[in-house]
């Protein structure tokens, strides 16, 4: 996910907004767990614990996506003003006060720059959100109650 994010960025010319931010975020944590899980020991104490952190990625991952899936689909009139850049926001603000300017949401949040299957982006890392997580909690749920 975060291979093809780089290239819609830097070959594509797609520049993130905001949300698209965090859900990099979220795919990023999601790797790393998906990483620790495969390379780390095989005990039931740690894969319900790689289960559970996988549940929490992928949730945050997918809610993050949703709210920018229903951004995209606001009527016109609806959608929200553009507001400013990620950087501005959390050098100029506190943090609680950015992360609620980021979920609030902005007008270059509900451009759909990029679509596949009738889909945007936002909509597909949705998707695999779901999916990994999904699959990643119930591999390691299956595993720690065998044996």
């Amino acid at each position: 996910m975060m291979a093809y994010a780089l290239y819609a960025e830097h070959v594509l010319g797609l520049a993130p907004c905001p949300l698209c931010v965090f859900q990099r975020l979220a795919t990023i944590v999601l790797g790393v767990i998906f990483l620790g899980a495969a390379l780390g020991g095989a005990g039931k104490l740690r894969q319900r614990l790689n289960a559970l952190l996988i549940l929490m990625a992928s949730v945050s991952g997918a809610g993050v996506a949703a709210r920018h899936v229903w951004l995209q689909n606001l009527p016109p009139d609806q959608v929200p003003a553009c507001g400013p850049g990620l950087d501005f926001m959390l050098d100029a603000f506190p943090l609680t006060k950015a992360l609620q300017m980021v979920f609030t949401g902005s007008g270059e949040c509900a451009n759909v720059t990029w679509s596949f299957v009738g889909l945007s982006m936002p909509a597909w890392t949705l998707i695999c959100f779901v999916v990994l997580g999904v699959s990643g909690v119930w591999a390691n749920v299956r595993l720690s109650m065998a044996g």
